[in-house]
């Protein structure tokens, strides 16, 4: 269960006080009898949407239904969000075609239903190839995160949906700071940058870069999105919820009004830098107080590539350890930080020349052999 209110979800202090509170059973008590009552809110929430892309468009001809024309498939891998295909596209005109895994089923029979899996993406990725389609969306099991496919089969999702929707926040709010996770590419930066925007790295985890964005808005920075590569996504227009059907939404509003100018919505995008690779190694740290041990490996790694005379700490980091590799042989990135929860220090790394990644992984591997306890098994295809 998630717990919201108008001011954002409840943290990890507020669920520990409600906890407490169940715990020694001071409940509030009323002697007055409470009613019950069925609503079908699903309705509600659908036609809140719909009524967003409405407003959004102002189509000059066909306000009611501006998607007419569109042809859109949604993939909601039997989870929650099968209901996004007729109760919001079709209201608005759009051919649904190909939809599919629309039905709830916990058996989750067709694939896994995340943005972030190979075989999910592919499924989408090939319905909007079969059906000739003009978008696909693909949604997570309970609807906060969400991924896109264009046009030609080709995936939205990771830094290309971050720069999407940053693309279209920066036109309605100019000068605003996208707060992401501490994961995204260098050529993301530079886009909003581009655009105006800001850039601010944070921590891994949909709640800190959320509560990140309210943190600055507080302190009087604007900041009207906070996004994870994973597909959450949260906006200040919509209470900070990290709701993957309104930001699908944001960008059908964007994809209509492409679609009256002749123009596709990736047109937003085209100026994004993308790496020539990029790629994740997680390693198993293999002692008990892994944390400890994750945290001296970092300490070292900063002292170690502050050795090198072509990489570079990157500053204003505030998870692991960032590191800028500016050798001609690399031209990339990497960052080496602890997993939230499990006993894993995960690896990204990211380069724009060819084998770029597998140089700068091979001295890494160098130095991290030195670590006993470190699994380092992930390493091994990269010679």
């Amino acid at each position: 269960m998630k717990f919201f209110t108008p001011q954002g979800g409840l943290g990890k202090s507020d669920i520990t006080e409600i906890l407490n509170i169940a715990a020694t059973g001071n409940l509030l008590t009323n002697s007055k009898q409470g009613e019950i009552a069925s609503r079908d809110f699903i309705s509600i929430y659908a036609a809140r949407l719909v009524n967003t892309v409405r407003q959004g468009v102002n189509h000059p001809d066909n306000f009611e239904q501006p998607l007419t024309g569109l042809k859109i498939v949604v993939d909601a891998g039997n989870g929650a969000g099968g209901f996004y295909a007729k109760k919001v596209l079709q209201p608005l005109g759009a051919d649904i075609t190909g939809s599919q895994f629309l039905d709830p089923d916990g058996m989750f029979p067709n694939h896994i239903p995340n943005p972030e899996n190979q075989e999910a993406m592919t499924s989408i990725c090939q319905a909007v190839v079969n059906h000739q389609a003009d978008f696909g969306i693909i949604f997570d099991t309970d609807v906060d995160r969400v991924a896109a496919v264009d046009h030609q089969g080709n995936e939205l999702n990771r830094n290309r949906l971050i720069a999407l929707i940053s693309a279209i926040v920066l036109q309605e709010h100019p000068g605003s700071t996208v707060v992401t996770d501490s994961i995204t590419s260098d050529g993301l930066t530079q886009f909003i940058e581009y655009l105006g925007g800001k850039h601010r790295r944070f921590k891994r985890g949909y709640k800190n870069v959320i509560e990140e964005s309210m943190r600055l808005n507080d302190a009087g920075v604007e900041s009207w999105l906070a996004i994870e590569t994973s597909g959450h996504g949260a906006m200040k227009e919509n209470y900070f919820l990290d709701d993957g059907a309104y930001l699908a939404t944001k960008l059908l509003v964007e994809l209509a009004k492409a679609k009256q100018q002749g123009k596709f919505l990736t047109d937003l995008i085209i100026d994004l830098k993308e790496p020539m690779v990029s790629k994740e190694f997680r390693l198993k740290i293999q002692v008990e107080d892994f944390k400890a041990y994750g945290n001296q490996i970092i300490a070292r790694l900063q002292e170690f590539a502050n050795s090198q005379s072509d990489w570079t700490v990157v500053p204003n980091n505030y998870e692991g350890v960032r590191i800028s590799c500016n050798s001609p042989l690399e031209v990339g990135w990497f960052l080496l930080r602890l997993s939230l929860h499990d006993p894993v220090i995960p690896l990204n790394i990211e380069s724009n020349v060819s084998q770029g990644v597998e140089r700068i992984a091979t001295r890494l591997l160098e130095f991290l052999q030195d670590f006993e306890a470190l699994d380092l098994a992930a390493f091994q295809n990269i010679r």
